[in-house]
């Protein structure tokens, strides 16, 4: 063939076929759905194992219930040997609940504002070691903040107690009772702060870290001094995480067994206050592990047990919701 100029010209090749792309492709999809497959499947055995859990709880604990002689929701009776056997959870709902959201009014500030000190104050080695001493706490075994709790900060806090007692006394919350300090909802209280600080600060500070600079040196651009620029760009962008973190915190204390077991004092009669002893839901399971002699006996304690379970599925199922709302705002 040859071209208008006379030149001769040539045909083009016929392009070959890219068989290597077409392999790594192929390869790659087949990847994807193994990927895929494989977190489904263990997605839905997390669901298969909580489902088997609660059917499991509400299995054993049908025919105790049944058989109750008192009220399950409103009683503060626990026994399980009577026949038919009476217990409620009014008063172990109470203790729990109580422990619980007072362990996380006083760590909640605190993890804040470690947070904001290593994400928006201290930088570089410092904010390595804090950090670091932080989430040892995470390591340390229940047993010995139980231990720690009744023989050492127990007793030291006593005079904070008596403080409280005196001062605020005429408040039901605050009021006196027969229990000797440090046996105390109040002492379990702080024990639970410290216990769950670690996993607060720690999801708190990933969730400020990952503040937009944009928004930042927006702030910073108008004239906004450090804590206007913390309280207008970095809170309302870790608010939402902040928040999930604080419920898990929640759900870490509900929990929590043998630091309570250890701490808090068995009473005869139920106060409000904080200076009272009491039992968990945990801590009443625990204690009384030797009684399920038999199925049934069990299925009482059992009981607490799933008022408990869904008590945390509760709280971490509300943690989950206002995380994703979060990122919805976000995104």
């Amino acid at each position: 063939m040859t071209n208008n100029t006379g030149g001769a010209t040539t045909a083009p090749a016929p392009e070959e076929p890219d068989l290597g792309h077409t392999s790594i492709e192929g390869t790659s999809r087949v990847g994807d759905l193994v990927f895929r497959g494989a977190a489904t499947l263990s997605s839905g055995l997390i669901v298969l194992v909580v489902l088997i859990i609660g059917v499991f709880l509400l299995s054993n604990a049908w025919q105790p219930l049944m058989d109750n002689a008192a009220n399950f929701f409103t009683s503060t009776e626990f026994n399980a040997s009577a026949t038919p056997p009476r217990f409620g959870v009014a008063a172990l709902l109470w203790t729990t609940v109580l422990s619980s959201l007072f362990a996380l009014v006083i760590a909640v500030p605190v993890a804040m504002g470690l947070a904001l000190l290593l994400t928006q104050f201290v930088r570089g080695r410092v904010a390595t070691y804090v950090a670091f001493i932080i989430d040892l706490l995470a390591a340390v075994p229940s047993v010995i903040f139980g231990l720690w709790g009744i023989k050492v900060f127990g007793p030291a806090v006593k005079p904070v107690a008596q403080w409280l007692e005196n001062t605020l006394g005429w408040i039901p919350l605050f009021g006196p009772t027969q229990v000797a300090s440090p046996g105390t909802i109040f002492t379990a209280s702080l024990v639970l702060a410290i216990m769950i600080l670690p996993i607060i600060t720690a999801i708190t500070r990933d969730v400020l870290a990952q503040t937009p600079r944009d928004h930042i040196e927006a702030a910073l651009a108008l004239g906004a001094t450090r804590w206007e620029v913390i309280r207008l760009a970095v809170l309302p962008y870790g608010r939402s995480g902040a928040i999930a973190a604080a419920m898990l915190g929640l759900g870490r204390a509900l929990g929590e067994t043998i630091a309570v077991m250890l701490i808090l004092s068995k009473v005869a009669e139920f106060k409000v206050s904080v200076f009272n002893g009491g039992e968990t839901f945990a801590s009443i399971i625990a204690r009384n592990a030797p009684e399920f002699d038999t199925p049934y006996k069990a299925g009482v304690y059992i009981s607490a047990g799933l008022v408990l379970f869904l008590l945390t599925f509760a709280v971490n199922a509300i943690a989950r919701v206002i995380a994703d709302r979060g990122k919805a705002r976000m995104s």
